[in-house]
């Protein structure tokens, strides 16, 4: 399981690499997140040990016992899916980032677990930008608002901005939601804090069109772990 992990991460660095290249654009401004959904702790182990610095998880209720399982590992944990607000205390006190603030609401909840914990809390605002009623994320035209809202918390550290491409086999349908998130980012970083930087966007079918149009983390499960 180890050797197989380790050849996949190598492949996807690969490929990583080579969309940069073709983009015009440095592999290292690219973070990998090995998302781990569904995926044992010794699955993680064997990412982290192939050099994976990032592990996602959908969910806190199924991240919680391996986060405390990996606890010697030097990695970030980051929740790449739905919140509930109910849930907000249990991740903030196990996370490292929540890319997925899609709400005033859960903004206010999060920064309010952060104050309790006495942690400033790194989150990500996520837009939904392939209109598909499927996905979560704020509608493109509420995103400045809910960034602005978002970066005036305290307790909150606005890193950037996340979507989900819509599930298409169109190319050029998927590049345009990116290129969507791209143009708000763009728009709106000169009114935020300097750690308004991350384009988080692309998966395992979609990431090579994700880093051409300007992501800075990719979100990758199956082409790390293999087909669940």
């Amino acid at each position: 399981m180890y050797e197989e992990i380790a050849d996949n991460v190598r492949r996807v660095r690969d490929r990583l690499a080579e969309a940069a290249v073709r983009a015009g654009r440095s592999p290292s401004e690219i973070e990998l997140v090995a998302v781990s959904k569904m995926r044992t702790a010794e699955e993680i182990r064997a990412a982290v040990a192939a050099g994976v610095k990032v592990v996602g998880e959908n969910r806190v209720q199924e991240a919680e016992p391996k986060i405390a399982a990996l606890a010697d590992l030097a990695c970030q944990w980051h929740l790449v899916g739905h919140l509930q607000r109910n849930k907000a205390a249990r991740a903030v006190a196990r996370f490292d980032c929540i890319q997925a603030v899609d709400s005033e609401r859960l903004a206010v909840e999060l920064a309010a677990q952060a104050a309790r914990a006495r942690k400033l809390m790194r989150v990500l605002v996520e837009v939904n930008t392939s209109g598909e009623e499927s996905k979560f994320g704020v509608e493109p035209a509420a995103a400045g608002d809910l960034a602005a809202f978002v970066a005036a918390r305290a307790e909150l550290e606005l890193a950037g901005l996340m979507t989900v491409g819509p599930f298409s086999a169109d190319r050029e349908r998927v590049a345009g939601a990116f290129r969507t998130l791209r143009g708000i980012f763009e728009e709106l970083k000169p009114t935020l804090p300097p750690a308004f930087r991350e384009l988080s966007m692309g998966m395992t079918d979609d990431f090579e069109v994700a880093v051409a149009e300007g992501s800075t983390m990719v979100r990758i499960g199956r082409a790390i772990f293999g087909p669940r």
